[in-house]
């Protein structure tokens, strides 16, 4: 039996190319033959498998469901074992051209006195490259349909005197929970109703001054349609998202914000995926409109953040963590070098500031120095402080955030920072330690 084989597949970005190249594989006592694709990759593809010389072996779903056979590096095999006599159909299909689409029809029976197992192979890579292409041309979509409306959308936030509702079912609800969370944080005070619960009491929520912002893909959620008439008799400005312009939710809306889409990244075409990238995208083209409009900065996003990593880059500063009054480690001028590497060491800071008779900052001395006085030779016993500093330290004033003393550190290279006031008096100091142990490195 000869180990070379082809086979035809169909799919939607197969270009002009309908034959593929493929091998069998034999190993152990049974035929095991595994189908490796040498050209390029389809989507979804009817697939039977022919051997010159030999009955036809097929891979035939009687449910309708699509075989996929995949190339790559990283595959998943499936193994499935048919027994001698085992009935085929088979459904070659080649790609539409110019000579347009070709079908054969055929059946084939196992004729092995052995098992038959063929495995299927299949590149999650190819998948989920294909996946985020369709979402990415679903959302680059977008940015044609962002019209008049979308301004319109705009102004009705930027107006309201209460929050934004946002509702949605199923995973447009999902979606509409991250959004509104995202509105909150970015200066648009937010919150998530359900609208299966809106209809059970939660409606006493919505005030007349509210805005509330309803995300269907369809425009006809039931459990949507169900509270508009309570929302328009409470007077809340009512806008929409749906993938569809003519529906009931659309029309009823103050403004509706069109994120249909060609296609879901589903392969049949069901499961909420590229929908539902669509609406978060949209969404947060909104929430990012209102910042801007209503020039939000850093500071007033870190009052929304005040936990964790980000909350600590954006609100801790210098003042909070630095070594101070009696935990700042301070010699005069005329200090000996033993008396400063005793300052460090009471103070633990691996330095030590010096300063002169008016108290003002004249040098620093750090682990460092010591090592490259040693490197000297200099007697440590006999040295002055003076004599071996280093002059014109870095310093930054007090009140300046701890990531920006990060940020000086490192572009200097330097391990330890002096916080000095307006007349260059050293009020604070601190070192990489420091920074780390309050979570902004």
């Amino acid at each position: 039996m000869s180990e070379d084989a082809s086979f035809y597949g169909l799919g939607p970005d197969l270009s002009s190319q309908g034959l593929y190249e493929a091998r069998f594989v034999r190993a152990g006592p049974a035929r095991e033959r595994q189908a490796e694709l040498a050209g390029g990759i389809p989507e979804t593809c009817l697939i039977p498998l022919a051997v010159p010389g030999d009955n036809y072996i097929g891979l035939w779903n009687p449910a309708g469901r699509l075989c996929r056979p995949f190339a790559g590096r990283a595959r998943s095999h499936k193994a499935v074992t048919y027994k001698p006599g085992h009935a085929f159909n088979w459904n070659i299909r080649t790609l539409k051209g110019s000579k347009g689409s070709q079908r054969r029809f055929g059946q084939c029976i196992i004729s092995a006195s052995e098992e038959t197992r063929i495995i299927m192979s299949h590149n999650h890579i190819a998948t989920a490259r294909r996946v985020l292409d369709v979402e990415a041309r679903a959302v680059a979509a977008l940015g044609e349909r962002v019209s008049d409306t979308f301004e319109q959308a705009c102004e009705l936030l930027l107006a309201c005197k209460g929050r934004v509702i946002v509702t949605g079912m199923g995973k447009s609800g999902h979606i509409g929970s991250k959004l509104a969370a995202t509105l909150a944080s970015t200066g648009t005070p937010s919150f998530f109703v359900h609208p299966g619960e809106a209809s059970h009491g939660d409606l006493g929520m919505i005030t007349t001054e509210d805005a509330v912002l309803a995300l269907s893909n369809s425009g006809e959620t039931g459990e949507i349609l169900t509270i508009i008439p309570v929302i328009k008799r409470k007077g809340a400005v009512l806008i929409s998202m749906t993938g569809r312009p003519s529906s009931s939710l659309a029309q009823l809306s103050d403004v509706h914000l069109d994120v249909g889409v060609e296609e879901e990244a589903c392969p049949h075409n069901l499961a909420p995926t590229t929908s539902t990238t669509a609406a978060l995208a949209m969404g947060d083209a909104l929430a990012i409109a209102l910042l801007e409009a209503r020039g939000f900065t850093a500071e007033d996003f870190a009052l929304s953040h005040p936990g964790g990593s980000l909350g600590r880059r954006l609100l801790l500063k210098v003042d909070d963590i630095m070594h101070a009054e009696e935990r700042l480690p301070r010699v005069s001028r005329d200090a000996s070098l033993s008396d400063a590497l005793l300052e460090m060491t009471r103070k633990g800071l691996g330095m030590t500031t010096v300063v002169d008779d008016d108290g003002r900052l004249i040098g620093i001395f750090t682990d460092g120095d010591l090592r490259r006085t040693l490197e000297k030779g200099l007697d440590i016993r006999q040295a002055g402080i003076a004599d071996v500093m280093s002059p014109r330290p870095v310093t930054m004033p007090p009140g300046h955030l701890a990531a920006e003393a990060l940020q000086i550190m490192e572009t200097r290279k330097i391990n330890g920072l002096v916080v000095c006031d307006a007349d260059q008096r050293p009020v604070g100091a601190l070192n990489t330690q420091d920074l780390l142990r309050a979570g902004v490195m």
